[in-house]
């Protein structure tokens, strides 16, 4: 097993790396259930291919499932009052305790589920992606998406417990997989020129999921993330650059419906036209420029996106989080192993970066 500490002005907790952890569920969630009443929130794919081993894990402690629809589309609002009525109905109080138990949306909705019920009940995150591994079950930040834009509507929510299982990644579809070591490449190359080059050389072993490559790649992109977030808990500043290929990326899933796309596919899309613009702007030098497009071309393709005009994009940005005073905020990478946040590109430039970036995929 590996422990990594989260260290918040909320409080700490830890994220727990072990194989066959949901088999060890009930050692791990008993000292923070305490006859507290537990809801598992779900979707149905993920119960049938990892709810017998949650549930025997459990050892018989008595818990709900509530089911949420599949896929990014119904990371929305609605879905989170139709889990709440359901926990109200089931005589959910402040007390209560949320474990979340999918991949990213279901981290995300959970999370603000708990967050907002009540005013606040505690979470336990339980991922079953690579992508929710790594990433969106850390750190605390939850929300649901807008028709015009990801994440608008959101809390920050630190969980009690991350519980990481690398086993639950055997029944991940591949595509599913490449999308999470997006997220990974995405913290090597802000964070870690180890990460960068275990990714570059030994991209055999990782597409083939080899255990203890896995292992270290879930345990270095937690440990990156778990460092960032205790010195930035609510993205006031060094927090920002793990977002790093989403300003671009997440205004390509909104303009896409949320259903072309998986996450990290957008993410990629985005981290290549932040590399150019890093690029073109003299920040990165065209060696690590080179290997960055490199690295994203060997853990490829995405899928094409036909039909996006960069100017659609562009659009979008105005309503993007990482917007501040009518300011685009691009994270962009300095060298591999670091990055930096950047104000006021020329429009111009932000427009060639995604043209080229849409030209990539199209």
């Amino acid at each position: 097993m590996r422990r990594i500490t989260v260290r918040t002005g909320s409080h700490d907790y830890e994220a727990l790396v072990e194989r066959g952890a949901l088999e060890n569920a009930a050692v791990h969630l008993r000292p923070f259930l305490s006859k507290r009443k537990l809801f598992v929130v779900t979707t149905a794919p993920v119960w049938a291919q990892q709810g017998v081993r949650l549930e025997r894990g459990l050892a018989g402690e008595p818990f709900l499932r509530l089911t949420m629809p599949d896929g990014e589309e119904h990371k929305r609002l609605a879905t989170v009052e139709k889990l709440a009525s359901q926990m109200l109905e089931s005589g959910a109080d402040r007390g209560s305790l949320l474990a979340a138990f999918g991949g990213g949306v279901v981290n995300d909705v959970a999370g603000f589920l708990g967050a907002i019920y009540m005013r606040g009940v505690s979470v336990i995150q339980i991922p079953t992606t690579l992508l929710a591994q790594v990433d969106a079950a850390i750190g605390g930040k939850t929300g649901v998406n807008l028709e015009g834009g990801k994440n608008l509507i959101g809390a920050f929510h630190q969980p009690e417990l991350v519980l990481i299982d690398p086993d639950a990644l055997a029944t991940l579809p591949d595509r599913e997989y490449r999308a999470g070591l997006y997220e990974v490449i995405k913290c090597a190359i802000i964070a870690s020129r180890s990460l960068f080059q275990l990714l570059a050389e030994r991209r055999e072993e990782v597409l083939r999921r080899s255990p203890p490559v896995v292992e270290e790649l879930i345990h270095e992109s937690v440990r990156i993330k778990a460092d960032v977030v205790s010195a930035d808990e609510k993205e006031g500043d060094l927090r920002r650059i793990l977002n790093f290929g989403h300003t671009l990326g997440h205004a390509l899933e909104a303009e896409t419906g949320y259903r072309r796309l998986l996450h990290g596919e957008a993410v990629a899309f985005g981290m290549r036209a932040a590399a150019w613009l890093a690029a073109r702007t003299g920040l990165l030098a065209n060696g690590d420029y080179g290997s960055i497009e490199q690295l994203l071309d060997s853990y490829g393709p995405i899928p094409r996106v036909d039909g996006i005009s960069a100017e659609r994009l562009l659009a979008r940005l105005g309503a993007d989080k990482k917007t501040v005073g009518g300011q685009v905020h691009f994270v962009l990478p300095e060298r591999i192993g670091s990055a930096r946040v950047v104000a006021g590109i020329d429009p111009a430039l932000v427009r060639e970066a995604a043209e080229r970036a849409l030209a990539a995929v199209a």
